[in-house]
């Protein structure tokens, strides 16, 4: 059996100053854990709180109302990318699957609400599963396997809307544009939708086999594989989840703008990437939780909606801003993942 000492890297009896009181040890990886865990929401806390007492307009019920709806869709395509970066992946194809999604959604709803969301989540969904494939039993690279997908969706895209001139319109009066338009006790649809596939999202993973073997892949895919977890399906799980999370926020959003636009997506994949690094996801896999995705998304929009309510700044501003914090929580995520493994 390894003990902690081992897996540090030192000869198991080789003490270590640290040993010397085991309860201090505890305590400074609990914490390390806590900071982790929940060092976003603190700060989602706080910069709510200076928002609030900066600007008048930023608790109106109009601006948390447009903020919840900006957020879903990112959410959406965020929890997908969840599963994906546990398991030590990426998927840089998210961006243009979401516009992707949008398109078909809105070209399939001139023949029902069925066909508008069942055709983007079977085509992002296949793209997904061959992205996945292609990384699990080709053994390619995600980066370069999910960049060819970003390339050939776009590619997609354009070909399909004759290279972004025609657009496709949803008709404001179907089922379908309700989904993306209507609101349940005062709060947007898409809302609703995406608070259950969160809810979702955290019972397989932390309740399920499927989620202890995205874990268990993220954490050591070597050891992963001798205790019994099917490695190459995995993968192929995650990657065409993520597919699927993107299509369906791509519809979500058509809905919601009762049309199909070629040119949203791009950057997508970036902001999603860094939400759920926000949220305390290693980009080294094996740790991270859904929720923290939420607060992550939450965060980066906080963050662009207090940019707008200065008006005076550019809107460039807000990529540089949100780049520098991620910088900054990627250096205290990486610090306190080496911390833990040293106690």
């Amino acid at each position: 059996m390894t003990t902690q000492t081992e897996e540090a890297g030192m000869p198991a009896d080789t003490a270590s100053p640290k040993d010397d009181d085991p309860g201090r040890t505890n305590r400074s990886e609990r914490l390390s854990a806590l900071a982790q865990q929940h060092g976003a929401l603190v700060t989602l806390v706080i910069a709510m709180a200076v928002a609030s007492l900066s600007f008048d307009t930023f608790l109106t019920g109009d601006n948390l109302e447009n903020m919840a709806l900006s957020s879903a869709f990112l959410a959406v395509v965020a929890l997908g990318m969840t599963f994906v970066i546990i398991t030590g992946g990426i998927d840089l194809s998210v961006g243009s699957l979401f516009a992707l999604g949008g398109v078909l959604a809105a070209w399939g709803s001139q023949y029902g609400t069925v066909v508008a969301l069942l055709l983007p989540l079977a085509v992002c969904g296949l793209i997904g599963l061959v992205n996945g494939v292609l990384i699990a039993h080709v053994r390619l690279a995600p980066f370069i396997v999910t960049l060819a997908a970003m390339l050939g969706a776009r590619g997609i895209l354009l070909a399909i809307t004759d290279e972004g001139s025609k657009t496709y319109l949803v008709d404001k009066d179907s089922f379908f544009a309700t989904l993306g338009q209507g609101s349940l006790l005062g709060i947007g649809v898409p809302v609703w939708i995406t608070v259950a596939l969160f809810v979702l999202g955290a019972v397989v993973l932390r309740g399920t086999r499927f989620g202890q073997y995205v874990y268990a892949v993220g954490g050591n895919e070597d050891a992963g594989a001798l205790m019994g977890a099917p490695v190459a399906r995995t993968k192929i799980s995650v990657y065409t989840l993520s597919g699927l999370c993107a299509g369906l926020a791509g519809a979500l959003n058509a809905a919601w703008l009762v049309s199909g636009v070629t040119i949203l997506g791009s950057g997508m994949e970036l902001e999603a990437i860094s939400a759920v690094v926000i949220g305390g996801t290693l980009l080294s896999g094996g740790f991270g939780f859904i929720s923290g995705s939420l607060v992550g998304v939450l965060l980066l929009k906080v963050i662009q909606n207090v940019i707008n309510q200065i008006g005076s700044l550019d809107s460039a501003y807000q990529q540089v801003v949100s780049g520098a914090f991620l910088a900054v929580v990627v250096v205290a995520q990486t610090w306190l993942g080496r911390r833990r493994r040293v106690l």
